[in-house]
């Protein structure tokens, strides 16, 4: 491995924003349905509703936003997101001391945060393509995913023994201040960011702008099969996150703390993955990591379905999710960084926003489908059947192609 390389001070700016958000997105990790099911006393159906409505609907919200930031300048669309989404959050801590909160306010919120995730992951991914070379695209996006499992390895732990100490609103504000911190850390990133050219185009080209991204997406050779992989891959496993918290708190009697412990620790692999990635890049090529670890992150989550209770079932969940995780930290940044590579950059925040808006909306309509099925077979019977499902998505996978040259191995990186 090669010596740590500095990417300049505004990818060290724009890694601390993200740093700071993401550590207290995975501190407040199902935050709303522990909220729903601890304060609100909800069912499982109602918390897979209030996983899927606000995805859902945030997903319509925000169909018309890539186009709106494609033609904006992008780090001021970050902050104002930031600033957004911890004015929304901050609400629930506030109505709940005030003995006002609702099923209904959760709903909400989790929409407008929703809409405001899809416009800032559309920003920053023009964001970092503007900010740091083309080579160091993977290192970059590696030391994000390394910094995602990270958080994610210390925020559920840390939040589950916060809501047993302080109360279930802790983690939401922790949150909302984590959105504050990263809009400082952005608007601290130096030199000045050009206005994109703003065309100007009849009422249809404007309409039709909307589905550019889509039709990009849809279009492309490579993008086409890897964003139905992944969008479908996506789905189907966060459909099953409301589902298996529901099992493990509700009826097998995990404290809070013992689920944040249960996918804390199994996080250390996506560091693990995120670290394999560039060396295995550099060795076998882009596309055979993206289908091998493709492949291999299905074959997990089907055995989830033998939980049980006690130190062997967190043992178990501890097992399955470090091996899938470790696989996914591996295909999550080349993804990304190849994503990036095969979009032209007037196109970015487009084809971030009608990926996000895909993944969101599948997720949200999975997510309600598996509620649907738990209430009618039971959350552990609804696991196993998303679980096989998932070992059929790999045929959704690019092979690589007899004669192919596109695709050129990357130099090794360390991502620490």
């Amino acid at each position: 491995m090669g010596e740590r390389r500095s990417l300049g001070r505004g990818f060290g700016w724009l890694w601390a924003a993200y740093a700071v958000s993401t550590l207290g997105t995975y501190l407040a990790l199902d935050a709303f349905p522990l909220i729903a099911v601890l304060v609100l006393h909800a069912g499982p159906a109602q918390v897979s509703l209030l996983a899927s409505a606000g995805l859902a609907v945030g997903a319509v919200v925000a169909v018309p936003l890539g186009p709106w930031v494609e033609f904006r300048r992008k780090r001021p669309v970050m902050v104002g997101m930031d600033v957004a989404r911890c004015v929304a959050l901050l609400s629930v801590p506030a109505a709940y001391a005030l003995g006002w909160l609702t099923f209904a306010q959760l709903l909400v919120v989790s929409v407008a945060v929703a809409a405001a995730d899809i416009a800032f992951r559309s920003a920053s991914g023009a964001c970092l393509k503007a900010l740091v070379q083309k080579e160091d695209l993977l290192v970059a996006n590696g030391r994000f995913e390394s910094t995602t499992w990270t958080a994610s390895a210390l925020g559920p732990p840390l939040g589950g023994a916060a809501i047993g100490v302080l109360g279930p609103v802790t983690t939401v504000v922790a949150n909302a201040v984590s959105y504050l911190l990263s809009a400082l850390a952005l608007r601290a990133i130096p030199g000045g960011e050009p206005r994109p050219a703003r065309r100007e185009a009849a009422a249809g080209a404007r309409a039709g702008e909307l589905l550019e991204g889509w039709r990009y997406l849809l279009g492309h050779a490579t993008l086409r099969p890897l964003f139905l992989h992944t969008v479908l891959f996506n789905g189907l496993l966060m459909a099953t996150s409301p589902l298996l918290l529901s099992l493990m708190v509700g009826d097998l009697g995990f404290a809070p703390w013992q689920y944040g412990l249960a996918f804390g620790i199994p996080c250390l692999g996506g560091l693990l993955g995120s670290r394999l990635a560039p060396p295995l890049v550099a060795r076998h090529g882009r596309r055979r990591v993206l289908y091998a670890s493709g492949t291999l992150r299905v074959i997990w989550p089907v055995a989830l379905v033998l939980v049980g209770p006690g130190a062997a079932g967190i043992a178990l969940v501890i097992a399955v999710e470090f091996a899938l995780i470790t696989c996914i930290g591996v295909f999550n940044p080349v993804l990304s960084t190849y994503r990036l590579e095969l979009t032209p950059d007037d196109r970015v925040a487009r084809t971030l926003a009608a990926w996000t808006v895909s993944a969101n909306a599948a997720r949200a309509a999975l997510t309600a489908l598996w509620g649907l099925l738990a209430g009618a077979v039971g959350a552990r019977s609804a696991l196993g059947v998303a679980g096989l499902l998932l070992l059929a998505t790999p045929l959704l996978l690019p092979r690589r192609r007899d004669g192919d040259r596109s695709e050129e191995k990357q130099p090794e990186a360390e991502l620490s």
